[in-house]
């Protein structure tokens, strides 16, 4: 956890620390990240469920400075990639949205279901490295796809931004004050036993 930002998060039923302490910051430092590092996220990715072993999910990232962290920040909307353009690295999480089954491509219901599984695993495999990850929706999918050749049949999810956690100072000042660890709701509001209703 960062010393700029106190994390307050309880949990109500025993977890470990990972899932309370990671979050989504906006703040990054100026730390450069390697190939390597992004690897190491990707390879957690990598090992998320998968429905009949399908493995639908797709990655393309860029490191701050090269062509494809351009490429990326490019189909940010302008409130994400004016503190996004600070992060180490730019995660683009897409899935093939179909699957082979008796030699012919067919719908695959799961793939944005495994693909999620596989976001999660990279954001807490990058909060255990001492990474912060911030996934985002807003972006301009078309020209994600069209800079970043985006093949038929797949659908982009989210951008990732990683980096280490910055001082929140550093964030404009409409952002400072949402730089912290957010809540959840409780479970009662969200599980139910043998029945939604």
């Amino acid at each position: 956890m960062n010393a700029h930002v106190k994390n307050l998060r309880i949990a109500d039923h025993p977890v470990d620390a990972q899932f309370t302490g990671r979050w989504s910051p906006r703040a990054f430092a100026a730390e450069a990240m390697s190939q390597a590092d992004v690897l190491t996220l990707l390879e957690a990715a990598r090992w998320a469920p998968s429905a009949s072993n399908v493995q639908p999910w797709r990655f393309v990232y860029g490191l701050r400075g090269d062509a494809g962290f351009a490429a990326i920040a490019d189909a940010l909307v302008p409130f994400n990639r004016g503190w996004a353009e600070k992060a180490a690295a730019l995660i683009v999480i897409a899935s093939k949205t179909t699957t082979l089954k008796d030699e012919a491509e067919v719908p695959n219901p799961f793939h944005a279901f495994d693909t999620g599984a596989a976001w999660a695993q990279l954001a807490l495999q990058a909060h255990l490295n001492g990474w912060a990850a911030h996934g985002m929706g807003g972006f301009d999918h078309a020209k994600a796809a069209a800079n970043l050749n985006l093949p038929a049949g797949y659908a982009i999810h989210a951008i990732v931004a990683v980096g280490r956690q910055g001082n929140p100072a550093n964030l404009h000042e409409t952002l400072q004050a949402r730089e912290r660890p957010n809540d959840r709701l409780p479970l009662s509001e969200t599980v139910r036993h043998a029945s939604f209703a």
